[in-house]
């Protein structure tokens, strides 16, 4: 039975990743690494470059997810008692339709940098899923239509959540790390009834699941404090973990080039990871290991080519030798930035706390070739990571979501 599951999963996955690759589906994009491959998008853009630009009600730092001509967020309001998710018009940003998802309690603590909506959406064209941490993990018709909400617990802890779901095949899997009863769970995407919950190790997290191929089988690796962790999609079953040294269960991993890059969160090391191993593959599958110390690391890294980069949230921007660790060079943006970054034409995209954007050529040596900057107000802050889509991009500050192109 376990081996149907598999191969169920993965037919449903093929057809997805097919429909999904002219879309924005999830968190970091299609392919998990933050990488667009439509139409060329803008390198550079002011005021004068936003198409439309839609107010947002509440607060909520989610990314704006895309299918076909709608977008997918979310937002809090009422101190958190509210959780919403909402569907605006890729043409235009009009609302078509916003829906309170089905939840009654006391809100989370939350750390001053996080919000009670901060996880992004997950679509495949048929169900929406968003999810609030102690507000549920619920599942929408793109239309809207509530299709069903789950409790997941408490997720005590005293920072707040900010995983975002992924879909695989026909299962909606989120990351559950807590201080208490961490756990992953694979939920049936039209019914949400549990299909499997695998334990984990119980300290709070924020990492993002990516799925990987590797060993002519499907990986869903996701970062931790004290490891990163590979899931069998199908039933939950841990297939591997690399032990790290100083880990904050954050930024998400990035895929590239065959490898799993993982960032600590801490003044711990950034390493790569050789996926489809088995039991501990510390001292096995680890291709490199690189140390960091420019303080605390939030976005996750980038792939392009030859070369990983990677951000502190100071802004403190480090590009290594993406097969060998090496370090090349570092450089401060000069602002605080805490999403993560994309790439497009062989560009990388590091979008600043501030509304403004630096775009990089990767390479042995540090080489800036252009930048957007947004007139934002002092309190209109991006915490949201850049989508891209159809030549265009979408940023979301405190405020506003904007749209920017031709």
């Amino acid at each position: 039975m376990k081996s149907i599951a598999r191969a169920a999963l993965l037919l449903v996955a093929f057809c997805y990743a097919a429909r999904a690759a002219d879309n924005w589906p999830r968190f970091r994009g299609p392919t998990h690494d933050g990488h667009y491959t439509g139409p060329a998008i803008p390198t550079t853009w002011d005021d004068s470059s936003v198409v439309w630009k839609t107010p947002l009600k509440g607060f909520g730092q989610s990314s704006p997810v895309v299918w076909g001509d709608r977008i997918f967020l979310t937002t809090a309001e009422d101190g958190g008692r509210k959780r919403i998710v909402f569907c605006l018009s890729r043409d235009g940003g009009k609302l078509l339709w916003e829906r309170e998802a089905p939840w009654k309690g006391v809100p989370e603590k939350l750390h001053n940098m996080n919000s009670f909506a901060s996880a992004t959406c997950a679509t495949d064209g048929d169900v929406v899923a968003a999810f609030f941490g102690r507000g549920g993990l619920h599942g929408f018709s793109l239309d809207g239509e509530p299709l069903w909400s789950l409790d997941l617990g408490t997720f005590e802890g005293p920072w707040g959540t900010a995983a975002s779901p992924v879909i695989v095949g026909d299962l909606v899997i989120q990351n559950c790390d807590a201080d208490k009863d961490a756990s992953i769970v694979g939920v049936d995407k039209r019914t949400g009834k549990v299909r499997w919950r695998t334990p984990r190790p119980a300290f709070r997290g924020w990492s993002t699941p990516v799925v990987v191929e590797a060993g002519g089988r499907t990986e869903l690796a996701v970062n931790g404090h004290t490891a990163l962790i590979a899931y069998d999609p199908a039933i939950g079953k841990e297939l591997w973990q690399s032990r790290n040294g100083a880990g904050r269960g954050d930024p998400s991993v990035t895929p590239g080039g065959g490898l799993l890059f993982n960032v600590c969160g801490l003044k711990g090391p950034m390493y790569a990871v050789r996926p489809g191993g088995s039991g501990d593959v510390t001292s096995s599958h680890v291709a490199w290991t690189a140390q960091r110390g420019g303080g605390r690391d939030l976005p996750s890294a980038i792939v392009v080519g030859d070369y990983v980069l990677v951000t502190t949230m100071a802004g403190m921007l480090t590009c290594y030798d993406a097969g060998k660790g090496k370090e090349l060079w570092t450089q401060r943006l000069g602002t605080k930035i805490s999403s993560s970054p994309i790439a497009a034409g062989g560009l990388a995209y590091f979008s600043a706390e501030t509304g403004e954007t630096f775009v990089l050529k990767p390479g042995p040596k540090f080489e800036q070739v252009a930048a957007g900057k947004l007139a934002a107000a002092e309190d209109e802050y991006f915490r949201a990571s850049l989508t891209p889509h159809a030549g265009q991009l979408l940023a979301r500050s405190k405020k506003y979501l904007y749209c920017i192109g031709k």
